[in-house]
């Protein structure tokens, strides 16, 4: 048995296949990034769902891609908590950014693959190997146009009475936002980053009022300037993009790509379909 995992900071899929490719079964966890969760952590959401729970001795090999597994300390951590919770499985562990390679580049093909989800990340792929010129520092430092900054600036705006009005007085019935509500899951509550993409789902239901347009195209232009134009091949290859930001912002991101001479490509919500089809044919 294959474990297929594909893991944001807000959740995780996860799909069992057999060595022919044929799905056993699909769960979903919350979300498994190393750089905010402890040891403990990881395993009590591996618990809390009995597919993997009761599987554990079965697992022959375990595929992650997960964000927050950009550096070898963090790959190595979470790989060490696998090992230790499948005791009979391979565990290879990867950034999330393969996940989205595998998913929206055809074999041997080139292109740019950036991921605009709670997190943000791009990479470029020359057919064979990844390379990466920006090392994120986390949500905190970077993450540019990502969910969790769109909720970052909604937060700030309502606090600093930026918000329109009318938007201010849905915000706030849409959201629980009192202030030690707020502090709580920003400072003591775990992936304060998933909780600040929440957020992200307002910005994008009101994405036409010149409001949200601001903060959208903002962060698309520091997007494309701090992240895709690192690489060269850029302007040469198609860009893709996996993520729930680049999926219900296609539009716009088309538009800023286009003005800077740039060839949008494929846009996944997802990519894990396409990774049950890579492993499948990649025994």
């Amino acid at each position: 048995m294959k474990l297929l995992v594909d893991s944001g900071s807000t959740k995780a899929d996860w799909i069992s296949i057999d060595e022919s490719g044929k799905v056993l079964f699909t769960t979903q966890t919350l979300g498994l990034n190393p750089e905010v969760l402890s040891k403990d952590e990881v395993i009590t959401r591996l618990d809390d769902k009995f597919d993997i729970s009761h599987n554990r001795s079965n697992v022959s090999h375990l595929y992650f891609y997960g964000a927050g597994c950009g550096t070898d300390r963090m790959k190595n951590f979470l790989a060490e908590v696998f090992r230790e919770y499948f005791p009979n499985a391979i565990v290879s562990v990867h950034e999330d950014t393969y996940a989205a390679v595998y998913a929206t580049t055809p074999k041997n093909e080139k292109a740019v693959v950036c991921i605009l989800g709670t997190g943000s990340n791009c990479s470029y792929f020359d057919g064979v190997v990844l390379h990466q010129k920006v090392q994120s520092l986390g949500y905190i430092a970077m993450d540019d146009c990502s969910g969790n900054r769109f909720g970052r600036h909604l937060l700030r705006a309502y606090y600093f009475n930026k918000m329109p009005k009318e938007l201010a007085k849905e915000f706030g019935e849409e959201y629980d936002i009192e202030p030690d509500t707020v502090k709580h899951h920003l400072y003591k509550e775990p992936n304060p980053n998933a909780y600040l993409a929440t957020f992200a789902k307002f910005l994008i239901k009101h994405k036409d009022t010149e409001f949200c347009k601001k903060f959208i195209f903002e962060e698309m232009e520091k997007f494309v300037d701090n992240y895709i134009l690192q690489y060269d091949e850029a302007r040469k290859y198609p860009v893709h993009f996996i993520g729930s930001i680049a999926f219900y912002l296609k539009d716009e991101l088309a538009e800023v790509l286009h003005k800077h001479g740039l060839k949008i490509g494929n846009v996944l919500r997802r990519p894990i379909d396409g990774l049950i089809q890579y492993h499948a044919l990649n025994k």
